[in-house]
């Protein structure tokens, strides 16, 4: 059941949201007995966003207790997607102010922490607004559906660089990290979404600063992986033509730290 507020959510107040299609989220893992890795960071980004999308404030305690409510009696793992937005919002006037902004909480079963490796294709492509975790994902699902048309499990983001190379950027909703020929984690340095997962594994994983990246030189790259809350650290096997080992010591070593990383408890 989908609730906005706390409350079960009304067709309104859903139709509202798909029909404009003005807002943001953040979808963040809750483990059996209700622990969240990076739950400040998911709520941070939530009262960020806000004040980026809508102008205005929102309480992180509120959004605590409808997650809380939401998951209440229900089995574990689970995929929470905490979605907020204006049901007054106006298509034709978008600029008044939002007077208060809803909170729209969804709950589905999460599957196993660290899936099976992916197999992406590199398509140029930039999210609007790429450092907000917003609702408008049409592009990046189109690009997403026509590389499984395709064959493949996914799409890699590239755009431009400054001498005319290719960069990689992002995945269709992950981070994505590669581990050097040293075994040093490389994150590209790049305008995407800081991801929650991202910041917690470079903060339990140190490395070098981000850089860029470009597709020339990943024959050069030992390993690469994506990340999100959902699937923590799955390994990439394959960019187009080029495979990546899946069982590279160092994307164990990541997967161990972002395991024991402590789960904040919704209820605290």
């Amino acid at each position: 059941m989908a609730t906005v507020d706390g409350v079960p959510a009304s067709t309104a107040q859903l139709t509202a949201l798909a029909l404009t299609g003005y807002g943001h989220f953040t979808t963040l893992r809750v483990e059996e007995g209700g622990g969240v890795r990076g739950l400040a960071l998911h709520l941070e980004r939530l009262v960020r966003d806000c004040d980026t999308v809508f102008g205005a404030a929102l309480d992180p305690e509120r959004v605590r207790a409808y997650v809380r409510q939401a998951v209440e009696g229900r089995d574990g793992p689970l995929n929470v997607r905490v979605t907020v937005f204006d049901p007054a919002l106006d298509i034709a006037r978008p600029a008044e102010p939002a007077g208060d902004p809803h909170v729209l909480v969804t709950v589905r079963p999460a599957g196993g922490l660290f899936p099976p490796p992916l197999r992406v294709t590199a398509r140029p492509y930039r999210r609007d607004v790429p450092a907000v975790k917003h609702v408008g994902l049409f592009g990046q699902l189109a690009l997403r559906r026509e590389a499984r048309r395709s064959g493949f499990d996914d799409v890699l983001f590239i755009e431009p660089g400054p001498g005319g190379e290719e960069l990689v950027t992002e995945g269709c909703t992950w981070n994505v990290g590669f581990v050097d020929a040293d075994g040093r984690v490389v994150w590209p340095a790049a305008d995407v979404l800081p991801g929650v997962t991202m910041r917690l594994l470079r903060e339990a994983h140190p490395g070098p600063p981000a850089r860029p990246v470009r597709t020339v030189e990943l024959p050069a790259l030992r390993a690469a992986f994506a990340t999100n809350a959902a699937i923590g650290v799955r390994a990439v096997h394959a960019v187009d033509g080029h495979r990546f080992p899946a069982d590279d010591p160092v994307l164990a070593r990541l997967r161990a730290a972002y395991a024991a990383l402590p789960a904040e408890r919704l209820a605290d």
